[in-house]
């Protein structure tokens, strides 16, 4: 395999690209959701009230987070990982075109359902191809994963402007279009650049006796198309009003479906499941990690409802003698520009505090990641009481909340992951790492369930709502910090 990708597999440049159009597409589409929803239906939207549209968003994002876990078992079990990021990218620039083109909620909402199928299916399993280029593992694969999570922020910093410009240039269902056109450009480079990928995410069949491996996938293949029935015919039912569905109401069901799964897995795995004592003691890490996740992402996920709304509605965003109004999508992209300016001195820093034996556990890290997410929020408090008095605010109190949140995921994010496969047994990592993203999940499901509660007609509330935020995530925060070092004995010598 060629090394001509900045030293690396060139598959790294079919895959970096991949991602940073589907983060692109992404990110983009995201910052415009909420806001379309809840524009009137002379701007192009669909005119609904707050509550139900933070709620719909807050559907959409837990469902792309839970759509891995079929997606990942899928390549898997029956397709392959390349053949899985394949009919992913063409799901999502599909889906994006039907947010375009559909001209009344229900073809809207198929279009939603049609993206989370595709993210689910691209986002685990290019990230498996990742890996898959580097059969060797050690220094050059996270070199290689340190590329790829550029490619990331590349598209996340892009989507948001590139789709705000032309929502604002040519209508508000432009911006859709851009990203479904976009994410088309990523299919076709993938396609045309596949075959640098070599044996890296081909679908291999187990490794047992042939008419078994048969019998066993014919199985799986069984189990896909009774699923996919089922799940047709229900999309169908509510698209076609059989089964009513109120956004709100399925956030709270969902949230409370998610809180009893992560229940009863813990429950499992801590009580009923063959532990060593020492596996046990890291388990109990695992449930804190889990809460802290959760927690953190029910403030970050505020990004795009509730503060989104808030730059839309209460942010002063035309640029002086200029007259050039900003759009209110653009401050999306302020957390991926604020990862590159700030990313390297976060790494820095944790290498300059362990040669001084000072580094924070990953507990201790993500309570000062919950603490920061919250400090921001103490700035829109703030903002909103300027709003309160009748006001409409500088863009700085929105660009210094969106740096104490990036602050805050620099602590928790790249540890997340990482923690949740060491701490786990080998035997469990994978439903580790899916218990991670239920956490995201549940944290995105959270922050819509909040965001739901700031009212258009009482701006008065707003200050003291945002300082609820701040109360809770800084003092659980807190309880986090003060509980992470007989949190970190129980981590038994993981480092």
């Amino acid at each position: 395999m060629s090394t001509a990708f900045f030293g690396h597999p060139r598959g790294l440049a079919t895959l970096f690209l991949t991602e940073m159009w589907e983060r692109f597409t992404f990110y983009g589409m995201r910052a415009l959701l909420v806001l379309f929803l809840v524009a009137e239906g002379s701007s192009g939207g669909f005119g609904l009230d707050d509550k139900t549209a933070v709620a719909i968003y807050g559907l959409y994002n837990a469902a792309v987070y839970l759509a891995g876990l079929p997606g990942g078992w899928i390549a898997d079990r029956l397709i392959g990982a390349q053949y899985a990021v394949l009919a992913g990218g063409i799901a999502i620039a599909a889906g994006n075109a039907m947010l375009a083109l559909s001209t009344t909620p229900r073809g809207f909402y198929v279009g939603l359902v049609v993206i989370v199928v595709g993210v689910g299916l691209l986002k685990p399993n290019v990230s498996a191809i990742v890996a898959g280029l580097y059969p060797e593992g050690g220094a050059r694969l996270d070199s290689g994963f340190t590329i790829f999570y550029i490619g990331i922020n590349v598209g996340a910093f892009l989507g948001p402007l590139i789709t705000g410009e032309a929502q604002v240039l040519y209508g508000a269902r432009a911006g859709f279009g851009v990203a479904a056109l976009f994410m088309g450009f990523g299919v076709l480079q993938f396609l045309l650049t596949r075959r640098h990928l070599g044996s890296a995410g081909a679908y291999s069949p187990p490794d047992t006796a042939v008419a078994n491996a048969v019998t066993t996938r014919s199985r799986h293949w069984t189990r896909f198309w009774v699923g996919a029935a089922a799940s047709a015919l229900a999309l169908g039912a509510v698209s076609f009003g059989l089964i009513p569905v109120d956004a709100v109401r399925l956030a709270r069901v969902m949230t409370y479906v998610i809180v009893s799964m992560a229940v009863l897995y813990f429950f499992h795995y801590l009580v009923l499941a063959d532990l060593t004592t020492e596996e046990r003691k890291r388990g109990v890490v695992l449930l804190v990690l889990f809460l802290g996740t959760a927690l953190f992402f029910s403030g970050f996920e505020q990004a795009g409802s509730s503060l989104n709304l808030f730059a839309e509605r209460y942010t002063e965003r035309t640029l002086g003698w200029l007259h050039v109004v900003i759009p209110a999508s653009w401050f999306q992209s302020l957390n991926s520009l604020f990862i590159f300016m700030f990313a390297p001195f976060f790494a820095w820093l944790w290498i300059a505090m362990a040669a001084r034996n000072l580094n924070p556990s990953a507990p201790a890290k993500f309570a000062i990641g919950v603490m920061l997410m919250g400090s921001g929020f103490l700035v829109m408090a703030a903002a909103a009481g300027i709003v309160a008095g009748g006001s409409k605010v500088l863009p700085h109190w929105l660009i210094l909340t969106y740096l104490f949140h990036t602050f805050g995921e620099l602590c928790l994010s790249p540890v997340g992951l990482s923690y949740f496969t060491k701490l786990a047994p080998k035997r469990f990592v994978g439903q580790m790492l899916g218990i991670f993203f239920l956490a995201i999940s549940l944290g995105n499901l959270v922050a819509s369930l909040i965001a739901g509660e700031f009212d258009a007609n009482n701006v008065a509330a707003m200050p003291g709502q945002y300082m609820h935020i701040v109360y809770f995530s800084v003092g659980l925060g807190a309880v986090l910090l003060v509980l992470s070092r007989p949190v970190k004995k129980l981590m038994g010598g993981v480092k």
